[in-house]
């Protein structure tokens, strides 16, 4: 009976050995692939010279309504009620106009983002896969975050949803 148990053993073993070798597994390095691209270098000029442009706006906003600010807390005890009132309803629309400014700007720098690395994505995306093909890797992971970033090999899970008795 022990040499039985122990025979079962082995026999699972090189089972177990011979299915993990017939799966081919290889990594990359994303970050350091995509940061050769000379379209991510170009892409990366043209976001950072579009965010640039944006401060450069805010900021210019942003310094005008602090002069006004301070002009108008200087000239305050000069001015009546009224002036008072209407100068803090002003500045209290300057800071919106500014904060929908800036809101304005994230949406804009997000979209910009998507279009230009869009396409750079799928291209990076398209030669993994077409290597994957042509080397016949059944996963790809990327070296530095152990991220899955093909998927070859078969699926298990409907393997897994029998042996738990899931439909």
């Amino acid at each position: 009976m022990k040499k039985l148990s122990v025979l079962f053993a082995a026999v699972i073993m090189v089972v177990s050995v011979s299915m993990a070798k017939a799966q081919k597994l290889a990594s990359v390095d994303l970050m350091g692939v995509l940061n050769a691209m000379p379209e991510k270098k170009k892409a990366d000029t043209d976001i950072k010279t579009f965010l640039d442009a944006k401060q450069a706006e805010i900021k210019k906003k942003t310094d005008a309504a602090q002069a006004k600010f301070q002009q108008y807390q200087t000239e305050a005890p000069k001015k009546t009620a009224e002036e008072n009132t209407a100068r803090e309803a002003e500045m209290k629309k300057l800071g919106e106009e500014i904060q929908q400014m800036q809101e304005k700007a994230q949406k804009d720098l997000q979209a910009k983002q998507d279009v230009a690395f869009g396409p750079i994505e799928k291209k990076l995306n398209d030669a993994i896969e077409k290597v994957a093909k042509a080397n016949g890797y059944d996963f790809i992971l990327d070296a530095n975050a152990g991220a899955l970033v093909y998927k070859g090999g078969a699926d298990a899970t409907a393997a897994v949803k029998k042996e738990l008795g899931i439909n």
